[in-house]
């Protein structure tokens, strides 16, 4: 199969002036620089629809409006948490009727890709208590007692991310004493 490309307006324009000129499709397709046959194409589509620029592609329309994009990509960048569920309804109340599918789909296209909302959130009541407590137990510490516990928090991280067998055991022994920093 040959080469195919859309031809500009202006040529498509010229084609059929041309043709009202009376003039034959080899002539005006030497005088143009296409094929006969390409000439003819364009002559038979203007006189089939009266006009020279190209038709809308065969396809389902698009069920979300370039503004309802604008609008769900806006309250995704916002709100980060919210789910398809909610972006349907924002939708709905809009008066566009979509599935989850069709928004993930949008925000897929959208360079939204394998995203989720989070279904917990990152600190439970657990984690708040302890955090709490632990604050609230060493409200009046010293900053020099601050320090040291940074320090030694410091080196457990970095012997964490080291991956052989001796540092792993360091950090099990620091995190046994840890307790006792402070």
């Amino acid at each position: 199969m040959g080469k195919t490309k859309e031809l500009s307006k202006d040529v498509r324009d010229k084609t059929v002036d041309l043709h009202k000129a009376r003039m034959g499709y080899k002539t005006i397709g030497k005088q143009l620089g296409e094929k006969e046959t390409t000439v003819g194409a364009i002559i038979r589509k203007w006189k089939k629809h009266k006009v020279t620029i190209n038709r809308p592609r065969s396809g389902a329309p698009r069920k979300i409006s370039p503004r309802g994009v604008s609008m769900i990509m806006r309250k995704v960048r916002d709100q980060p948490r919210t789910t398809r569920e909610e972006l349907v309804n924002d939708l709905k109340a809009a008066g566009t009727t979509v599935t989850k599918k069709t928004i993930g789909n949008t925000l897929r296209r959208n360079g939204l890709k394998s995203c989720s909302a989070r279904k917990v959130p990152l600190l439970k009541k657990a984690h708040v208590q302890a955090r709490l407590k632990f604050a609230n137990e060493h409200l009046n510490d010293s900053e020099k007692a601050w320090e040291k516990w940074l320090s030694a928090v410091l080196k457990l991280t970095q012997a964490l991310r080291k991956k052989d067998y001796e540092n792993r055991r360091l950090v099990s022994h620091r995190l046994s004493i840890m307790d006792g920093v402070i």
